[in-house]
């Protein structure tokens, strides 16, 4: 019996140290959601020309303002805007480089310009040369962060009273010079927002169009807008 008792002794023993070596069982924690990071300002460079500017509509309802005053999750501070009716890409280029903004940088740029380049008959082949140049400098201005540029297709005009029935001349150029800058922006790696569809909707409907019969009314200017929200939200509240 006394030998019994041993061995028994003997076996709870050497089961204790085996289970005294053996690891803790692995309890899985899985790993924490990280939260949305907004952030909480942003600075605001507007680049264009009328569509940008916003002839014949109030300064507060063009669409750099109208977007600045969306009531997002994040502040885009009132837009500084270099653009101004007629000017081609170079017109552009040559005011930005005679502005007091060169060597700043911004949060986010725009980029809408090309419409009077097709107007004044100048070729396609040197609005690339000379959009690739804006589009480089729009890029630099956002501190070299691509995703931070977003570029706007150029409206068709052929569509408005403006055009006095010429559009089956202007809106297949307009299409070619959208080509340009669609090629180019998706190559840069920059946000393109194809806002030309929206601006041939004023073939039926003058609401959309300015008391001039030619430039986007607020209403038009505000389905841009929409658009280009969810862009701007996508790049400036990431997970």
């Amino acid at each position: 019996m006394r030998i019994i008792i041993l061995s028994l002794l003997t076996v709870f023993a050497l089961s204790a140290c085996a289970n005294k070596n053996e690891p803790a069982p692995y309890n899985y924690i899985p790993p924490s959601k990280p939260d949305i990071v907004v952030q909480d300002t942003i600075t605001y460079l507007a680049l264009g020309d009328s569509y940008t500017i916003g002839e014949s509509v109030p300064p507060d309802q063009n669409f750099p303002n109208l977007l600045s005053n969306q009531g997002y999750s994040v502040k885009i501070f009132t837009p500084t805007i270099i653009a101004r009716t007629g000017w081609t890409t170079q017109e552009l280029i040559n005011a930005i480089d005679q502005s007091d903004i060169k060597g700043k940088t911004y949060d986010m740029v725009t980029l809408l310009v090309g419409v009077n380049d097709q107007y004044r008959g100048l070729s396609q082949d040197n609005y690339r040369v000379k959009f690739q140049e804006v589009l480089n400098t729009a890029i630099k201005f956002a501190g070299g962060i691509n995703s931070h540029v977003f570029v706007l297709s150029i409206p068709d005009y052929g569509v408005t009273p403006y055009a006095n029935g010429k559009g089956d001349t202007i809106s297949p150029q307009i299409d070619q010079f959208n080509a340009i800058n669609a090629e180019i922006s998706a190559n840069a790696h920059v946000n393109y927002i194809e806002i030309t569809n929206i601006s041939r909707l004023a073939a039926n409907d003058l609401t959309l169009l300015a008391s001039d019969g030619l430039h986007p009314s607020p209403k038009m200017y505000q389905m841009w807008v929409d658009k280009l929200k969810v862009e701007v939200q996508k790049v400036f509240a990431k997970k």
